[in-house]
């Protein structure tokens, strides 16, 4: 039987009304993740924030750069049509020169309007892209003011034997570069420092290329002196600038505080908040900080989940869960609670990064999982929003691959009356591709067997790749978790034993009571697999190594929050 196949977007936790289409404010919230440098000379560290889905990480230096770059391309382009007008009303072709300057002008103004449209549409970039973009915004108009300072060079030389000190255009580029786009100053005096040098140089190659040019710079040496003193007086001028406005960055970053928790940057962004890099002022401690949404602020219902979730993780103290440590109100009423810090990688990323797992390490880590989720179940909770994205690889302590269960935000007493007050009637709670038969036609309350369910959709994704049902419609994954067997892992990964798969198989039957009545059984089942000893803390030790993957130092993200 073929089974239906859903491309689930960033695999964002959902909750989902089953008579409607998912929609961007269903998802909840996807944790973003620090990209640091920490001596690795392989590939970039990365050390995460914990909370949510870990989908792709949206930075305010992101945002803040591409809303600046989208400024100073729709300025320029704005300039440059404009002056385009008046070139073809006064365009003569009556030289080569001429003629190749109106091209340029025209490829100039094409390049400009479409990186300005570009900018203005919702593809996300990153850095490394929007520095390319910046490259090409300011590179573009550079080589079309070199052409046309040459042919002003010339003409002004040959008509009326002086030289031009056109030096207006070049002011303008670099005045406009030091406004508009963040940088650090040792950044902007490089760019900035080319720009006012490109002038120069363009009129020593013309005064090579054109003898009265050349008789008219060695004739008098001021003019090259008075161009170098006026471009590095600007220089100096917008590099002092560039350095004035981080200063005032930094300035604001430090009024943007919640209680004894300084922010460090955007990491994430969701249906319900936002996630922040941060530390405690007095001890200097990094943390994760979720804030709720302003907007969010004023519905009861939402605040009241977002109580809960904190609630219902204080409660827990197992090793293998999220630790919070604080939380409260600030003085404008925004709500905001304080995670522990985690080094590593959601489970998701882990196999989309490196593939499948091997048997061994996928079992060491659900054991873990299930150890974490005991406790839940003692205490009366169920998560019903178990997913890769909400495991997390984590390095703490020394140790490696140590498992973390995150977001509790749909966690739900097994025995509630007014639990049942904050999600709509109708609805279903959880993610698609992972949900229970239960969650998924709602025809009965997810119990701890829904959590088991759960796990055994994230092993078999650990074991082949991919979840145990796929499709391009969220209601067909539905109703595939409902009615459909799923394919044996071992016919996607002919690498996995009998035993593992036996084992996620009973995980996911459709009726509650053939699975597993508690995680502490499937901890025992997992144990009791050929392969749970074909993986220890050495072997993960030996794989986070081999990667390079950052273990400490992790408040080497201390750069501000970008403001304005």
């Amino acid at each position: 039987m073929t089974t239906p196949q859903v491309h689930w977007p960033g695999d964002a936790g959902l909750s989902t009304n089953i008579l409607k289409p998912l929609s961007p404010t269903d998802a909840t919230l996807d944790a973003g993740q620090a990209e640091v440098s920490a001596g690795c000379d392989h590939e970039v560290c990365r050390v995460h924030l914990v909370e949510g889905s870990g989908g792709s990480p949206t930075g305010e230096t992101e945002a803040l750069l591409r809303a600046r770059l989208r400024s100073a391309a729709l300025l320029m382009f704005a300039g440059f049509a404009a002056f385009l007008v008046w070139h073809t009303l006064q365009i003569e072709f009556e030289a080569w020169s001429a003629a190749t300057l109106y091209l340029s002008h025209w490829v100039a103004t094409l390049i400009l309007g479409s990186i300005a449209w570009s900018l203005c549409t919702r593809c996300p970039m990153t850095v490394r892209q929007l520095r390319a973009v910046e490259l090409i915004t300011f590179g573009v108009p550079v080589v079309h003011f070199l052409l046309h300072q040459h042919s002003r060079t010339i003409f002004w030389a040959h008509e009326y034997g002086v030289l031009s000190a056109a030096v207006g255009y070049w002011l303008l580029m670099i005045f406009t570069y030091a406004l508009f786009i963040p940088n650090s100053w040792q950044r902007a005096a490089v760019v900035i420092g080319i720009m006012a040098c490109a002038p120069v140089v363009g009129l020593l190659a013309t005064a090579l290329v054109d003898g009265e040019v050349r008789g008219l710079l060695l004739g008098d040496g001021r003019f090259v002196i008075e161009l170098c003193l006026m471009l590095g007086l600007a220089v100096t001028s917008a590099v002092f600038g560039v350095r004035t406005i981080n200063s005032l960055r930094e300035e604001a970053l430090r009024a943007r505080q919640l209680g004894q928790y300084r922010l460090k940057r955007l990491l994430g962004s969701g249906g319900m908040g936002d996630v922040y890099l941060a530390e405690h002022l007095l001890m200097k401690r990094p943390c994760a900080i979720k804030v709720i949404r302003p907007e969010k602020a004023g519905d009861p219902k939402v605040l009241a989940r977002f109580e809960r979730e904190v609630q219902a993780t204080a409660k827990l103290s197992h090793w293998n869960s999220i630790d919070i440590f604080d939380y409260g109100r600030a003085d404008d009423g925004t709500f905001y609670y304080v995670m522990e810090f985690l080094p590593g990688m959601n489970l998701s990323e882990l196999v989309r990064r490196y593939g499948p797992l091997p048997p061994g390490r996928a079992i060491w880590l659900m054991r873990q999982a299930c150890d974490a989720l005991q406790e839940a179940h003692d205490l009366g909770l169920i998560h019903r929003d178990l997913k890769p994205a909400n495991l997390f690889a984590a390095i703490r302590g020394g140790l490696f691959d140590v498992t973390k269960v995150l977001d509790f935000g749909l966690a739900k007493p097994i025995a509630s009356i007014d639990a049942p007050q904050l999600t709509q009637e109708g609805t279903i709670t959880g993610s698609p591709l992972f949900m229970s038969p239960e969650q998924a036609v709602g025809d009965r309350e997810p119990d701890v067997r829904s959590d088991i369910y759960a796990l055994g959709a994230v092993l078999y994704f650990l074991l082949t790749g991919r979840p145990p049902f796929e499709d391009e419609k969220p209601m067909r994954v539905l109703l595939a978790h409902a009615h459909l067997p799923p394919v044996p892992p071992s016919q996607l990964n002919p690498q996995v034993p009998d035993d593992l798969e036996q084992v996620v198989l009973r995980c996911l039957r459709k009726n509650p009571l053939e699975r597993y009545q508690s995680t502490a059984e499937l901890a025992a089942a997992l144990e009791a697999c050929r392969d749970a000893a074909n993986w220890s803390r050495e072997h993960a030790r030996q794989w986070w190594m081999e990667r390079k993957v950052a273990v400490a130092a992790p408040l080497a993200c201390d750069e501000a929050i970008p403001v304005g």
